[in-house]
């Protein structure tokens, strides 16, 4: 019952973090002005990863996608790669949990079979997880850095050469999801150790005996079984018998009335 419940709990665990991990990617809230030296602006400008917005004072937005891709810098596609990447094996480590469940019954699946499928989505779990926590701090590193770079141009009397940007709402939805699909993973590896049915200690073994082999049947006794009653009794091939008279002897001597 326990590892049905951790399965289950896995499985959800994982859902959430793969539902947040692709909301995170679709956000456009990964960065967004500071308004700490200017809180009264007309203008507020934040950016996500496949377009940037401008949200004016009177409340009309108006967002502008990447048209191109070859002139962003090379660490925001890692993290695009990182996020898709992440998404799609999630997807396939839910399709493989689903039919893994031990509470859910397809033809004549041994439970062995759903063990190794429950291992497979976890680890798929797992890595999807670190893959969204992979991309949301370098992102975050990314921010981190031009911060300080446009803090360091502001105190040298360059305060208008560019804005400054901070982390974004879609950052720490991000996180959270990594977190969650990373810990659903360990769940589901751990809910793998319980299904692997126990192996017997003493396994058997065949023994093969080295002559003919000879079968034992109850009844009479057969010839050739090495159980006759008197071994001078022992028919050969191509024996006859001789006839006997009334009284029992043989009307002519026989090799065995000299024994």
């Amino acid at each position: 019952m326990s590892t049905t419940i951790c399965q289950v709990m896995g499985f959800l665990v994982a859902s959430l973090g793969i539902g947040g991990s692709i909301m995170a990617t679709a956000m456009d809230t990964w960065s967004t002005q500071d308004l700490y030296d200017n809180p009264v602006t007309a203008v507020f400008q934040y950016q996500g990863l496949w377009r940037s917005c401008v949200r004016q004072s009177s409340g009309f937005t108006e967002c502008r996608p990447y048209f191109t891709i070859l002139g962003l810098p090379a660490m925001f596609q890692a993290v695009r790669a990182l996020m898709i990447v992440g998404i799609v094996l999630g997807i396939l480590g839910l399709l493989v949990c689903i039919f893994a469940l031990k509470c859910i019954r397809i033809g004549s699946m041994e439970d062995t079979a759903k063990a190794n499928m429950t291992l497979t989505s976890g680890i798929m779990f797992i890595i999807a997880g670190l893959c969204a926590i992979t991309g949301v701090s370098v992102f975050a590193n990314m921010l981190v850095t031009n911060f300080w770079m446009s803090t360091t141009n502001m105190y040298q009397g360059m305060q208008n050469v560019q804005n400054r940007y901070t982390f974004g709402s879609a950052l720490f939805v991000g996180w959270v999801a990594g977190g969650l699909a990373l810990v659903g993973g360990i769940m589901m590896c751990l809910a793998c150790k319980g299904l692997v049915p126990e192996e017997s200690r003493y396994k058997a073994v065949s023994y093969n005996a080295s002559g003919r082999n000879i079968s034992y049947r109850t009844g009479p006794y057969k010839v050739g079984s090495g159980y006759e009653a008197d071994p001078k009794t022992r028919k050969g091939a191509g024996y006859e018998e001789a006839p006997r008279n009334e009284d029992g002897r043989r009307p002519y001597p026989s090799k065995y009335d000299y024994v």
